[in-house]
């Protein structure tokens, strides 16, 4: 029979700490809540990413809430994917009741309302600052591996990228791509092949079917210009409190491609542009993902294995990933064996599949001689959990069953008028929120078509031997530089020639993505 007084002694040891910790909430033991064991995780192993499971309507959102007000009091900048358009009340503090009083009391934990500094982001019709990509930023390995293209249809965007670089042809958006691969298959058939080899047409359509496809969930929204700088997620309001920056994704639930699209390119972006920070006293970034299932449930091996390998590398920048979903197996074995903060909330045994799915579940956690962690997962209430995270030493912590806090900001949706006040007075949105829409690929082939296409002048008015106009691209001068950086179009679009030689340096690793200073 488990004794008490052992079981507090194991929690006091395994959940102390010298330096700051974030406050959960208090142990629970055989029903009784001890306050004398309060539940804590340090602020120097929240890089180590994290996982919130749980079944529907058992404390998610709530935990979520408070993991991301806990870290911007202890100025930890975040950015959450809101799905479900739920987790916009964290920017107004909650109001005192019954319930919330009585939870506080029972964890010992005062309770005092408070709102958050929060930034809007959104890469559809919801309101917010817009967060845009280039096709060009992307690369051609990740954007290969975002259409989920084979070898041999990886290798012709390679080169069609190279086409593009070498005859200054801007990969801004998707239209820029369809108009350079139907060029290389019409009217620049014979040129690209003089350098680059015969195209074939069977692989340039399947490529421009599966953009037509992206586009078909919204993605002309997001990749354009002006490109989303991820150094505006690492901010820090006037009180020193990590701004907390929320996608609004409510409109894009049955777009998971569309949605896997952004967050791969984000987490790219933010590895290739952040430095090498080793091990800090707090992290950088925390990056939450609500619904996280969508990312992974029609990701190929090759998205998954990117995901994977920038999960694991990705705590080296000082940043932390947690995922929000209903089972861990909707998570990779892979990406699960990274994760060192595990919080489950409850799971329903309604049939033979869920209690094996339970089963597989209680396998995730450490041993413990206190509970029997499948029968427990089943009787957690709300805002009950079961919790193992790393102490300072990297090493698992006691697996104990907290009674979770009340979250200090709103457990509701904003309203309308609320949001749009937010949207107002945004830091940001003013820098992001107009679109430049500069020559690019498209404009250039269009233009050079319609060249093509004028009738020859009349004899009178020609110069003898005057050559008509050439429908082909042409690689430019060698003055092209200098008056690239004296264009004002390209002061505004800010070190193109580091980012693409970055870029390409990037996809030598499998990493894609941008990187700036």
């Amino acid at each position: 029979m488990p004794n008490r007084d052992s079981f507090i002694n194991n929690i006091q040891q395994g959940y102390s700490f010298a330096s700051p910790s974030i406050m959960l909430g208090a142990a629970n033991f055989e029903g009784e809540i001890i306050k004398e064991t309060q539940i804590s995780i340090p602020l120097k192993t929240l890089n180590r990413h994290g996982l919130i499971s749980g079944a529907t309507g058992s404390g998610k959102t709530k935990t979520l809430q408070i993991l991301a007000e806990q870290m911007s009091k202890y100025g930890i900048p975040s950015l959450l994917m809101d799905i479900k358009g739920d987790l916009s009340g964290i920017a107004m503090p909650e109001s005192t009741n019954t319930k919330i009083a009585e939870r506080s009391a029972q964890v010992g934990i005062p309770f005092a309302p408070e709102g958050n500094h929060v930034e809007f982001l959104t890469i559809s019709d919801e309101a917010g600052t817009r967060l845009r990509a280039t096709v060009s930023e992307f690369g051609p390995a990740l954007f290969s591996k975002i259409l989920e293209l084979n070898d041999t249809q990886s290798g012709l965007v390679s080169v069609i990228f190279k086409y593009c670089d070498d005859y200054r042809l801007p990969l801004l958006d998707l239209s820029d791509m369809k108009a350079v691969l139907q060029h290389i298959t019409s009217d620049g058939k014979e040129q690209f092949a003089q350098e680059f080899g015969v195209v074939s047409t069977v692989s340039a359509g399947i490529i421009l079917r599966k953009i037509i496809e992206l586009e078909q969930q919204g993605a002309m929204k997001f990749f354009g210009e002006i490109s989303f700088e991820v150094s505006d997620l690492v901010r820090q309001d006037e009180n020193g409190n990590g701004i907390i920056s929320i996608v609004r994704l409510t409109d894009i639930q049955d777009k998971p491609k569309l949605f896997s699209t952004y967050m791969l390119q984000m987490l790219a972006e933010i590895y290739s542009s952040f430095p090498e920070e080793g091990d800090l006293d707090k992290p950088k970034l925390a990056i939450f993902i609500d619904e996280a299932h969508l990312v992974f449930q029609e990701a190929s091996k090759v998205l998954l294995s990117q995901i994977e390998t920038i999960i694991k590398l990705i705590r080296s920048k000082g940043v932390g990933v947690y995922f929000i979903t209903q089972n861990p197996t909707d998570i990779p074995d892979a990406v699960l064996s990274q994760l060192g903060l595990k919080v489950q909330h409850s799971l329903r045994a309604f049939t033979a599949k869920d209690r094996k799915n339970i089963n597989l579940a209680a396998q995730n956690y450490p041993l413990t001689e206190y509970y029997d962690v499948a029968a427990l997962i089943t009787n957690l209430g709300i805002g009950e959990a079961i919790i193992t995270a790393l102490n300072e030493k990297g090493i698992p912590t006691p697996l104990v069953h907290v009674m979770l806090r009340a979250p200090q900001s709103r457990m509701d949706i904003l309203t309308d008028a609320e949001i749009s006040d937010i949207c107002r007075y945004s830091l940001i949105a003013e820098k992001y929120n107009p679109t430049l829409n500069r020559t690019s690929a498209r404009e250039i082939l269009l233009g050079k078509l319609e060249s093509a296409a004028k009738p020859p002048a009349r004899e009178q008015d020609t110069e003898p031997n005057t050559p008509q106009p050439d429908s082909r691209p042409t690689k430019p001068k060698d003055d092209w530089f200098g008056k690239v950086l004296k264009d004002p179009i390209t002061r505004r679009i800010g070190n193109t020639v580091a980012r693409e030689i970055t870029r390409g340096i990037l996809d030598v690793l499998g990493l894609g993505g941008r990187r700036r200073r």
